[in-house]
């Protein structure tokens, strides 16, 4: 190999490090080769301190990013010496006037970084965007870290070059290399942009849809951002959100298979036979499986003559919620043979007694006396 083929190789493979360096895919993430890894230790703890986390390290991401140009030249003299990339006066032109725009650009990256971080951090654009919350920005940076603490908040298990999606109780936030996106809850507006279809993904090699979200918010001081959200989040991030998706393009989203059998299993149950509740029965409670809707679940054996088949009579009170139901249903079924789910059993979750789709009836007009709705 001449020293062409050389020089024309290390550019390349230099190039494609620096490529994945900046947006790193999961074999560099994996291997720790990420400005979060290799500073691991001035970064500090992302769950305890969120805010000072990503102070710290968008700062430092743009340090890392600006130094990449003037790695190259370094590199570069080590490998060809005779490029003469140590001794300017004796390289040409080209390589002159990138040694010089190499050195401006780590010049820049640091006069960045010193800007954002001057007078502890003040300058900084998650700073502004945080005092523009009432109150002053650390107030509301410790207001984040607390909620970031809880382990009920929706964390988006795809990320796209680095960037990690959180929502929590009362914010939407979006971390990338440079910056953070965030936005209360109580004042954004949120719509389907697009939805992006991929014929195989690289972890689970198969067909992947991702949607585009915008989150807007009333807050001029917060620009809209955008969120890209594997179609089987959907559900888990609708949950967590307090404001509903706008779907004005009617985009299609596709389910998970747990999605899709839960809706079939509803679509089944409301027309079996429905169970009335005795007169001098009292009013059912919360199920005990989410405590956020009222049982509106009876398990009464309808498939069958009462002396035939596996399916036995239940004899439990209305403890459980159509929801709750279906999910407990389709957690006990061959998970690798979804296509004998509709037609197979399942114990009941208080007494065990074995039942089957036909045999789940829904309670009309069961009164939610916390929301004040009938559920059907």
């Amino acid at each position: 190999m001449n020293e062409f083929q050389v020089e024309f190789v290390f550019a390349i493979a230099y190039w494609l490090f620096a490529v994945c360096f900046i947006a790193p895919p999961d074999a560099f993430r994996n291997g720790g080769l990420t400005v979060q890894n290799l500073f691991d230790k001035f970064l500090g703890s992302e769950q305890m301190d969120f805010v000072g986390y990503h102070l710290r390290r968008t700062t430092i991401t743009v340090v890392c990013h600006s130094a990449l140009p003037l790695g190259y030249h370094l590199v570069g003299g080590v490998v060809s010496e005779n490029l003469n990339l140590f001794n300017l006066c004796y390289s040409g032109l080209i390589v002159q006037a990138y040694f010089a725009v190499a050195v401006c650009a780590l010049f820049l990256g640091c006069c960045v970084a010193s800007f954002w971080s001057w007078n502890n951090w003040m300058y900084h654009p998650l700073a502004k965007v945080l005092g523009s919350f009432n109150g002053p920005w650390r107030a509301t940076a410790s207001s984040v870290n607390i909620e970031f603490r809880r382990i009920d908040k929706f964390c988006s298990r795809t990320s796209t070059g680095g960037s990690r999606i959180y929502v929590t109780d009362s914010w939407v936030i979006k971390t990338s290399a440079y910056r953070v996106d965030l936005a209360h809850q109580q004042n954004v507006h949120l719509r389907i942009l697009q939805a992006e279809e991929h014929p195989m993904s690289i972890e689970t090699q198969t067909a992947v849809q991702f949607l585009w979200i915008e989150v807007q918010s009333i807050n001029v001081a917060v620009k809209p951002f955008t969120l890209r959200v594997n179609s089987t989040e959907y559900g888990d991030i609708k949950d967590k959100l307090q404001s509903p998706i706008r779907n004005a393009r009617s985009v299609v989203i596709h389910q998970t298979l747990s999605d899709q059998f839960l809706k079939a299993f509803k679509e089944q149950v409301t027309i079996n036979q429905p169970y009335f509740l005795p007169s001098d029965a009292p009013e059912p409670e919360r199920c005990v499986g989410c405590m956020a809707q009222v049982s509106n679940i009876k398990l009464m054996k309808m498939c069958r003559d009462p002396t035939d088949g596996d399916c036995q009579q239940c004899f439990c009170r209305p403890m459980w919620c159509l929801d709750c139901m279906g999910k407990w249903f389709a957690s006990r079924q061959e998970q690798s043979q979804p296509e004998t789910w509709m037609g197979s059993s399942a114990p009941c979750p208080t007494c065990r007694a074995k039942f089957c789709l036909l045999d789940v009836c829904v309670i009309p007009n069961v009164h939610d006396t916390a929301n004040g709705t009938n559920q059907s």
